[in-house]
């Protein structure tokens, strides 16, 4: 029982950032929200920064987010849940991220050349969600993203049952929703997440 709890202690403690890590991505975070303001209108960067100092673990995600290509930045305000929205608005799917199958279960019934991770397995790690098609929508409106490569994004339960998973990827100034086995990997697709904070 103990030894869960410190495991449990020790994830929790992997994605809070020391001071200088904070305020490093704060940083990063205020300059690409005052570069995009078309992404976020009518919403305060000092609200969503006093937002992010009260919930430590969320700035760790959006670190992960950071280092692995993402870019993310606030594309939503939930004012029911008083919850800003993050998506990960890197041109193309985040480099960091690419090369992965669909989930776990995916991963484990690959017998060789496996992927060093699902793109669901890694999300849980990092403490974000995979966008669904109607968020993935959403985002192709405020940009032009995967215009060379494509994301996995959240599946139906109906679809991942039957072995499949969904990806999107924007071409011929088109959004493109389409299947692949979830086994499958290319070094050219990885998943753009989201964080609610």
């Amino acid at each position: 029982m103990l030894k869960r709890y410190n495991e449990r202690m020790t994830k929790r403690s992997k994605k809070e950032l020391p001071p200088d890590q904070q305020e490093e991505i704060l940083k990063t975070l205020q300059t690409r929200f005052e570069k995009n303001m078309n992404r976020h209108k009518g919403m305060e960067w000092a609200k969503i920064k006093s937002k992010l100092n009260v919930n430590p673990e969320k700035l760790g995600s959006l670190n992960e987010m950071e280092k692995t290509g993402g870019e993310p930045d606030v594309v939503d305000h939930d004012k029911k849940n008083n919850e800003y929205i993050f998506y990960d608005c890197s041109q193309e799917s985040p480099m960091g991220r690419r090369s992965l199958c669909y989930d776990p279960k995916a991963l484990d019934s690959r017998k060789e050349n496996k992927p060093k991770n699902s793109a669901m397995g890694l999300a849980a790690e990092m403490g974000i969600e995979l966008l669904n098609e109607e968020q993935y929508r959403a985002l192709q409106k405020l940009g032009k993203f995967d215009t060379k490569t494509s994301s996995w994004i959240a599946t139906p339960a109906a679809i991942r049952n039957l072995g499949g998973a969904l990806f999107g990827d924007f071409r011929y100034g088109t959004v493109f929703i389409y299947h692949n086995g979830a086994e499958s990997y290319y070094a050219s697709r990885g998943f753009r997440g989201l964080l609610k904070v």
